[in-house]
């Protein structure tokens, strides 16, 4: 890749990066980003704060429709990271705020961009540079929270105080929702009880089930095909590339809720039109 193709690459990456942290801090309106196709970016001030971050960033939560039936889509649980999953929930919001007619009336949406503020933060400079790695070469940058916890691994189901990634040891905090972002998570679910949960992740190029002691449920298996039909990714009825505890989705799983993991082709793309595509095929799915 020549140089002038890199730094237009770096641009890009630091525009969009730069659009979600701040979404997270204003409310003033601002030109339209560049984006993968024509988008709408509509200037939408936080509906509800659901928690508090390590470092007392507020987590956000965006909600749409007043039906029975709940969809919540969260983004960022491993922050910064994957802050191409954040920038997707905007995109969403947008979406959702420029075409308030896609939701079908029986239908609420609600979108956490970001359940992970402090590693989104993390990938920035003071001078406001984006960053991919610190000074030794570490590509985790961002991906724990404050506390340097996985959050993914801070939940209740098969909770340990060590976990993997990618067969590397990760903190899973002391204890089940020792953190204020997970408990910031729990508390939303167990009030509002959502239908049905979809995690934005990247990069696997893949929509994977969720499962807890019991196994994967049938109504998971079903959103995992919708989703992954429409926006033409691989699904992937079990993960078993590493041993996981304390996941959000297995969680969820052990709470009856079906949840699904969408991992995103890669750290920069957003894939609008087929996660568009998928959001679309749920809202068919749980609007009829």
């Amino acid at each position: 890749m020549s140089s002038a193709l890199k730094y237009i690459g770096g641009v890009l990456i630091l525009l969009a990066l730069g659009i979600v942290l701040w979404r997270m801090s204003t409310s003033e309106e601002m030109p339209a980003p560049v984006a993968e196709e024509e988008v709408v970016l509509e200037t939408v001030s936080p509906q509800s704060v659901i928690g508090t971050s390590v470092e007392g960033r507020s987590i956000e939560a965006y909600t749409y429709g007043e039906g029975s039936t709940h969809l919540l889509f969260v983004g960022g649980i491993h922050g910064g990271y994957e802050w191409n999953s954040v920038l997707l929930a905007y995109e969403l919001i947008d979406y959702l705020e420029a075409y308030p007619e896609v939701l079908p009336e029986t239908l609420t949406v609600t979108v956490i961009p970001a359940l992970n503020p402090d590693g989104l933060y993390a990938v920035t400079k003071k001078e406001g540079q984006f960053v991919a790695s610190d000074v030794t070469g570490d590509t985790t940058v961002g991906r724990f929270n404050a506390n340097a916890v996985d959050l993914n691994r801070n939940f209740d189901c098969k909770w340990q105080p060590e976990s993997t990634w990618r067969s590397q040891p990760v903190s899973a905090g002391t204890k089940a929702f020792s953190e204020p972002e997970a408990q910031a998570l729990r508390d939303f679910v167990l009030e509002q009880s959502p239908t049905a949960v979809v995690f934005w992740h990247s990069k696997a190029n893949a929509v994977y089930a969720s499962e807890c002691l019991e196994g994967v449920l049938p109504e998971t298996l079903t959103l995992m095909n919708t989703y992954a039909t429409a926006a033409k990714y691989r699904a992937v009825p079990s993960f078993d590339a590493y041993p996981v505890t304390g996941d959000a989705e297995g969680w969820l799983a052990s709470l009856g809720i079906p949840a699904i993991t969408v991992e995103l082709r890669t750290h920069e793309t957003i894939e609008w039109e087929q996660n568009r595509a998928a959001i679309r095929a749920l809202f068919s799915l749980y609007g009829e």
